[in-house]
């Protein structure tokens, strides 16, 4: 969901981005943007190794994959420890964390509900699922049935069925992999974003920081509700009115909370979430999503977060920020 994009209308046409470069990838758009490129780097070459690593991500975390790693894993039934690359072992324990610090708001391994209620690599409904079916799959799910180290890079399920979906963090992690890319070039004015998930460095192409904008969440047309002028952080935006079906006037949002098995039904519209990775704020943003309004913002503050909650009421939408998130939308902060 491209919740949070990039403001380009107030640019200054006449200074061009030294690099641009922009595609589908992991079943969303990229894009990356280089203010000031190394004059010896080879664009051909650059472009080809954004790719590979783009794919290398894909071959890693994709659910919708049946070579990928995490399918292999996914298909496995063997509950001792599992080999795995680093790159997932890490990930998934990052992903632990948000689950513990979330109380399972969070948890990488609600994919049988999110396939369940259509929201996955599997057919579309468009009715709920019966209610013994949601039970017989809430059985199969919880952070706590998963186990990773990182010495040797290892996972282990203690339930044989044990399902993981990474695609609340994986686009941030791949967003943080290509920008680690390009600073290991000596590249650090740039923006990387995959589907609406930004990590920013440096200046943008007019010279100033990069300028953000948080989208209204509504349905039928594009909306700006905030522009941040921000820079050397990365955002990530999580909202329940792009991905859903409807059923009778019904609407069942695609973001399932693994606790009931069931998708949201709050208030909360999105959640815009800054932070320091955007696997961190990829992950926050969904945790806060699923928590709500009330728990989410709570939670949020508590934990000096910076995060943005647009709230539906009946004759519009509020927005919340938290106290750590506020001086963002006083003139920007880096």
């Amino acid at each position: 969901m491209l919740l949070v994009f990039f403001v380009v209308a107030c640019d200054r046409h006449d200074v061009p981005a030294q690099f641009h470069y922009a595609g589908l990838a992991l079943g969303t758009s990229f894009s990356i943007k280089i203010s000031r490129m190394p004059p010896e780097l080879d664009l051909d070459r650059l472009k080809d190794e954004l790719d590979q690593r783009i794919d290398e991500v894909d071959k890693t975390m994709s659910t919708y994959r049946q070579d990928s790693e995490l399918s292999r894993f996914n298909r496995s039934h063997d509950t001792n420890w599992q080999p795995v690359s680093e790159d997932l072992a890490t990930l998934v324990a990052e992903a632990l964390e948000i689950s513990r610090w979330s109380g399972g708001a969070f948890d990488v391994t609600v994919g049988p509900l999110v396939n369940l209620w259509g929201f996955g690599p599997d057919q579309r409904i468009q009715q709920a699922p019966p209610d013994e079916k949601i039970k017989a799959a809430m059985e199969r799910i919880g952070y706590h049935y998963l186990a990773v180290r990182l010495q040797p890079p290892s996972l282990a399920k203690r339930i044989p069925e044990l399902y993981i979906d990474l695609s609340a963090i994986a686009k941030g992690y791949a967003v943080d992999k290509l920008g680690l890319y390009l600073e290991s070039l000596g590249i650090h004015d740039y923006m990387v974003e995959i589907g609406g998930e930004l990590r920013l460095r440096g200046v943008s192409p007019r010279g100033g920081p990069w300028r953000i904008a948080i989208e209204k969440p509504v349905t039928k047309v594009r909306e700006v509700a905030e522009v941040l002028s921000i820079t050397d952080i990365s955002v990530a935006t999580s909202g329940d009115y792009r991905n859903y079906f409807e059923v009778e006037g019904r609407r069942f949002s695609h973001t399932i909370d693994p606790r009931t098995g069931r998708p949201i039904a709050h208030c909360l519209a999105s959640v815009t979430v800054l932070s320091h990775t955007t696997s961190n704020a990829d992950a926050l943003a969904t945790a806060l999503m699923v928590l709500g309004p009330d728990k989410g913002f709570d939670k949020a503050e508590k934990g000096d977060i910076k995060a943005l909650f647009i709230i539906k009421e009946s004759d519009g939408f509020i927005e919340r920020p938290t106290s750590a998130f506020t001086k963002y939308l006083q003139g920007g902060a880096s």
